[in-house]
């Protein structure tokens, strides 16, 4: 027996033609507000907005892809190992404040890791093709190869922290890291401080030089000469945090404060001071740099320079729209800020 009974029809989706009849508007105009809203009055663009919440419509990608010869998406590009990514918190941090300053403009964020050359070429052609419409670049060693990469494929990026090296413009946000380590050495100082110390973080990065400039300028400027004793190079992780407080504690036994270039690093150093016997802060206070998680985990919580995460987020999303939108490169630098807790 055949079923005579009418068949339901599944609803089809709505179309950019449905949002500009609902809103009594052209298909330019909703097209355009999809677009930034340029040149469409704020009541115009209020209407398609209504429009398109009412009616549930959801940007057709590929389509638009079409139009404007864009992919409609950006990537973070994370040029360090990939156990980096798990263990520094300023990376996850950075990543969630990206994908919500692209939120905004409707654009999706892919996470790209490339610590290594093999995995650099591997991305190359995936960057080349212009898959996405720009590019996040977070790592700032010196030579970072991806960069001239970037050039070379005509891809937009903007650089988190200042690119060491680079002979030509470069868009880049970073938080001001001489004044931020000055800060906590003053503080160190003023605050009955006689020896101290420092870790650097690497010397192929703006931060390793800059903070530890910062360091010896507020040094020179209390009368104290430099003492190499006193400083020790890690690399940002917590275990090298940890050996270089080692270290200090051998060659320099009496010192009574230690300036870490990043709260991880300076978590490992709380761990080999507890080691030795010492205390936090009685025998040696303990000053970070970053604000991450990290200084509020540790015990006891760390005495740190704020870097303004959400800000440099902001500014590098900013900033690579802008260049997606043809400007040219920009720099910002931001203000730090001296966070005190129990450690220093």
């Amino acid at each position: 027996m055949t079923d005579t009974a009418p068949q339901r029809r599944m609803k089809r989706p709505p179309t950019i033609l449905d949002v500009a009849a609902h809103a009594g508007v052209s298909r330019g105009t909703v097209s355009r507000v999809l677009q930034g809203g340029h040149n469409v009055s704020p009541a115009s663009q209020e209407a398609v907005h209504a429009a398109i919440r009412k009616l549930g419509y959801v940007v057709n990608r590929a389509a638009r892809s079409l139009v404007t010869q864009r992919a409609g998406s950006v990537a973070f590009l994370l040029s360090e190992p990939q156990e980096r990514f798990f263990e520094d918190p300023n990376f996850t941090t950075l990543l969630r404040g990206c994908t919500t300053a692209l939120a905004e403009h409707d654009l999706p964020l892919i996470l790209i890791t490339a610590g290594t050359e093999a995995e650099r070429r591997r991305i190359a052609p995936f960057l080349s093709a212009h898959h996405v419409d720009g590019v996040l670049l977070v790592s700032s060693h010196r030579g970072n190869p991806m960069i001239g990469h970037l050039r070379q494929a005509n891809l937009p990026f903007v650089c988190c922290g200042k690119p060491l090296g680079e002979r030509d413009a470069v868009s880049y946000v970073a938080a001001n890291d001489r004044e931020g380590a000055r800060a906590m050495v003053r503080y160190l100082l003023e605050s009955g401080r006689k020896r101290v110390a420092t870790i650097a973080g690497p010397r192929d990065t703006p931060g390793g030089l800059e903070r530890l400039d910062g360091y010896r300028e507020m040094l020179a400027e209390h009368g104290i000469a430099h003492d190499q004793r006193l400083v020790a190079v890690g690399d940002y992780s917590r275990a090298s945090g940890e050996a270089c407080m080692e270290q200090l504690l051998t060659s320099a036994p009496d010192i009574d404060a230690v300036f870490v270039a990043s709260d991880l690093m300076a978590d490992g150093a709380l761990t080999a001071i507890e080691r030795a016997g010492l205390r936090v802060p009685d025998d040696i206070a303990v000053g970070g740099f970053d604000d991450s998680p990290a200084a509020t985990a540790a015990r006891p919580p760390l005495t740190t320079i704020r870097q303004p995460w959400n800000r440099i987020s902001e500014m590098m999303v900013r900033q690579l729209l802008a260049q997606i939108d043809g400007e040219g490169p920009a720099t910002v630098i931001l203000p730090t800020e001296l966070v005190v807790r129990e450690s220093a």
